[in-house]
């Protein structure tokens, strides 16, 4: 394993270029479409019939096996084709605007992504990559910020601006395999801490990035389709987890269409403290979302429902806390991820201590649960759960009103309102 650089802690800031940061891009990229978005790029470009089924598979695999970055590499591509998609698209990558690197391996990319409507302002969104021996976890994102403005976590302080298209949450992907050089014939950065196994150093995908995914699920169900193909990324269901807050019309939909892992934002046990901590628990209350769980898709004993449980002391850390947990899972295949809770500039909580998250955890495992406490990763760089929050210049609600039309501000509210 390579040994880690400490000097690579500090933030590596790439400038970003002061112009056209409000102005839609010139041409449209094709990376992060799914098949039917390159099948009409192609045919907005004359290329049809039989034809157009080849050339999608031709762009697929450059696209998302091979990781091709310009048209020129696609040697199998006729040149008049080559030409043709040079003039009219891209296959540009959000911008890595600071690239930071945890003492312990972690990497934090803040990326920029371009409008989705004219007069629009350029967004930042973070992503973050978690390394160990045998596996490399990305933790991507779903929104620009977070709707649900959960007490003890960070993005939720962040507004929401806007969900992030499909092509943008795979984009994600893309950026964080350029930039671990995780693409045939490639090799890691100089010092990187990647998975020394042999496999992928993107191995896993977590949806616990900034956003809920379930408030953005059309474009989420869509991204992962594009993760999970066989042909292209290769990524098993088995390796994507989907966290969510409790959005519960939405969680056997996604279970039933992507089939991926399911993970609950839970923090506490009586609905009085999770109206506190998780506001969104007035409109779906704790039985509720138990009960959706219980009917989730994709769970059984050898896959089970993740519920996560950030520790805060002397708020839902007590030993009744734990006994009271334990009841509710009653039925339902689960484990107990403990987290610590991870400080950020402002907060009024604090991280319970060890020996009461120890005695928390010995509860939870003698009653038969799995009951992991999560290792922190990358808290020197803010890159830890609940710690992402993008400094980028938010849009004003009104502004961006202005620039949507009447249906696209309908549903924006819609998806804004927590009861």
């Amino acid at each position: 394993m390579p040994t880690l650089d400490l000097a690579n802690a500090k933030p590596v800031v790439k400038p970003a270029a002061a112009a056209a940061v409000h102005a839609l891009p010139a041409k449209p990229s094709l990376v992060g479409l799914d098949r039917a978005g390159l099948k009409a790029a192609l045919e907005a470009i004359g290329i049809e019939g039989k034809e157009t089924r080849m050339r999608v598979s031709q762009l697929w695999g450059w696209i998302y096996q091979r990781g091709a970055k310009t048209f020129e590499e696609m040697s199998n591509v006729s040149k008049h084709l080559r030409a043709a998609l040079v003039e009219n698209y891209t296959l540009d990558r959000p911008e890595v605007v600071v690239e930071q690197v945890s003492v312990d391996g972690t990497r934090k990319w803040l990326m920029r992504i371009p409008p989705s409507i004219a007069g629009e302002k350029w967004h930042e969104i973070e992503t973050v990559y978690i390394p160990t021996r045998d596996r490399g976890t990305l933790c991507i994102s779903s929104q620009v910020g977070c709707t649900l403005t959960c007490s003890f976590c960070h993005t939720g302080t962040q507004k929401l601006v806007r969900n992030l298209t499909a092509a943008e949450i795979v984009a994600q992907i893309i950026v964080a395999r350029d930039r671990l050089g995780d693409w045939p014939g490639q090799q890691p950065p100089e010092g990187a801490f990647v998975p020394d196994d042999g496999g992928r150093f993107v191995s896993n995908i977590v949806l616990m990035g900034m956003g809920e995914p379930l408030y953005n699920v059309e474009n989420v169900t869509a991204a992962l389709k594009v993760l999970l193909d066989q042909d292209g990324l290769q990524l098993s269901k088995r390796r994507i987890t989907l966290s969510t807050s409790g959005v519960v019309p939405e969680i056997g939909r996604v279970g039933a269409e992507t089939g991926v892992s399911l993970a609950i934002s839970l923090h506490a046990v009586t609905d009085d403290l999770r109206d506190e901590l998780v506001p969104l628990n007035r409109k779906y209350p704790i039985a509720d979302l138990l009960d959706a769980c219980r009917n989730y898709p994709a769970a059984s004993n050898a896959r089970r429902i993740t519920f996560e449980y950030v520790m805060l002391k002397g708020v839902n850390d007590s030993i009744d806390d734990a006994k009271r947990l334990v009841r509710l899972l009653k039925g339902i295949p689960a484990k107990i991820n403990l987290i610590p809770f991870n400080p950020w500039p402002g907060s009024k909580y604090e991280c319970s201590d060890w020996e009461q998250i120890e005695r928390f955890s010995e509860i939870v495992f003698d009653a038969g649960y799995s009951s992991p406490v999560r290792t922190p990763r990358g808290r020197d760089i803010l890159a830890a759960c609940g710690q992402l929050k993008s400094e980028t210049e938010k849009l004003r609600a009104k502004e961006r009103a202005e620039l949507m039309s009447k249906a696209e501000q309908d549903a924006f509210r819609a998806m804004s309102m927590v009861d």
